[in-house]
């Protein structure tokens, strides 16, 4: 299984998915960028997730906020005091592992010694920053470590200028970072890394009906929209010890990656911890009212969070194929970086070429397509297959008498004639 992880970040290396940070001057730590591939293929997820939770539905607004935010509100949301995990370090090696996450009577993984590690000790996540000309305690700020608080603190304003009615959610898109002890695995765990999630507010007393309604609504994300095999995917309940301070109930969306059973997405039940803390340490208003009867309260939360970076390698993992010596990514269409490339049947014949180009011109106008001219037709179908275009159109001598080219099908590599008027229509059916 491991070897499936080699291959799969050898091709996002090589094919424009994802790149080591700052490669060029010897890299950093755990730090990925994503190539134009992984960027067209990140976007569609986060498209995806956002007509499908928000656009789609009448009870969920979006916001976009600050990746610096008060400092009060990490003291508010207890990150502050409570966010950080168990360092230990090996005193022969020096290298630092989470003592959750190692077996402390085993040899350190990394020199072999015996019995050498350090007495365990609580490593805040926060990384912390300056605003301002001097580096001094009065100007400390954090990154955001999640973006849940954001849409706590601006729940007050949403309800006021959206006039929302309990059950709603709020959702959000964007950067966190944490300062993680042991991060590693490629694109999973890393110390900056981009969240989709939404806090959904609800009556205490439905707050379990809420919970097993989200529950099924991530599986169907997860199995239908990210077309993950479901026997990949396992449904684990957190015990007390393990939930984050803030959660009275907590379930794991867990996927099958080659380095083992890890998490993928979390759901929570926040209750009204959140909203609490800053209406006290605010002094500020945050209970809605309701405008049937006129009684004030503090909504519960329910919280599905879903890791952006988590999705591209899983979506990666689950869409790779070797068919002999093709390898593929069988990719969901909506999800594929490109819809379909448009090939001249031969690059120096240039009455193909000039055909090929107006179509590729005019496609591109309506979705996502490459150009490839280059080599034989066999290794651009190959190159295609092996980034998840689903469909590749070929420009030959008979398109230029009957106005039709052949489109090849990734998965079966079946191909067929159509009729150039009908490309973008035949681009949106399914695979």
């Amino acid at each position: 299984m491991e070897d499936l992880m080699q291959k799969i970040t050898s091709l996002a290396k090589r094919r424009g998915f994802v790149f080591p940070g700052s490669e060029i001057y010897g890299g950093l730590a755990n730090s990925w960028d994503y190539g134009p591939l992984g960027t067209e293929l990140k976007n569609n997820i986060k498209q995806l997730w956002w007509k499908r939770f928000v656009q789609n539905r009448d009870d969920m607004v979006g916001i976009d906020a600050s990746l610096i935010m008060n400092p009060k509100v990490w003291t508010a949301s207890g990150h502050l005091a409570t966010f950080s995990d168990p360092l230990v370090e090996c005193k022969k090696c020096h290298t630092r592992f989470r003592a959750d996450s190692i077996d402390l009577d085993a040899p350190c993984s990394k020199c072999g010694a015996k019995k050498q590690f350090t007495e365990s000790k609580q490593f805040n996540l926060m990384l912390k920053t300056f605003l301002g000309p001097a580096e001094e305690q009065a100007n400390v700020v954090y990154l955001r470590p999640e973006i849940a608080q954001a849409m706590f603190v601006n729940f007050k304003q949403v309800l006021d200028t959206t006039r929302r009615r309990l059950p709603f959610g709020i959702a959000s898109q964007g950067r966190a970072f944490r300062n993680e002890i042991t991060p590693g695995n490629f694109i999973f765990r890393t110390r900056e890394f981009d969240l989709m999630e939404f806090e959904y507010f609800v009556e205490e007393k439905e707050w379990e009906k809420w919970f097993e309604y989200w529950q099924n609504e991530m599986k169907e994300w997860i199995t239908k929209d990210l077309g993950i095999d479901p026997k990949k995917v396992h449904e684990k309940e957190v015990s007390k010890e393990d939930r984050a301070h803030y959660s009275k109930r907590t379930v794991d969306f867990e996927y099958d990656y080659p380095f083992g059973q890890k998490e993928l997405y979390g759901l929570a039940y926040r209750t009204d911890f959140d909203l609490k803390n800053h209406e006290k340490n605010s002094g500020q208003n945050l209970k809605y009212r309701d405008p049937e009867t006129g009684s004030e309260f503090l909504p519960h939360v329910i919280e599905p969070t879903f890791g952006l970076d988590r999705s591209v390698l899983a979506a990666l993992l689950n869409a790779y194929h070797e068919e002999g010596e093709r390898v593929v990514l069988k990719l969901p269409q909506k999800l594929a970086p490109y819809k379909a490339a448009v090939f001249p049947l031969l690059a120096n014949k240039p009455e193909l070429v000039k055909l090929a180009r107006k179509i590729y011109d005019d496609l591109r106008k309506d979705t996502m397509v490459a150009w490839d001219s280059r080599g034989n037709i066999g290794k651009r179908y190959f190159a295609q297959d092996e980034i998840g275009t689903p469909r590749c159109i070929t420009v030959d001598f008979d398109s230029l008498e009957k106005n039709d080219v052949t489109i090849r099908d990734r998965d079966t590599m079946k191909q067929e004639r159509v009729k150039i008027t009908d490309l973008i229509e035949c681009l949106r059916k399914p695979l």
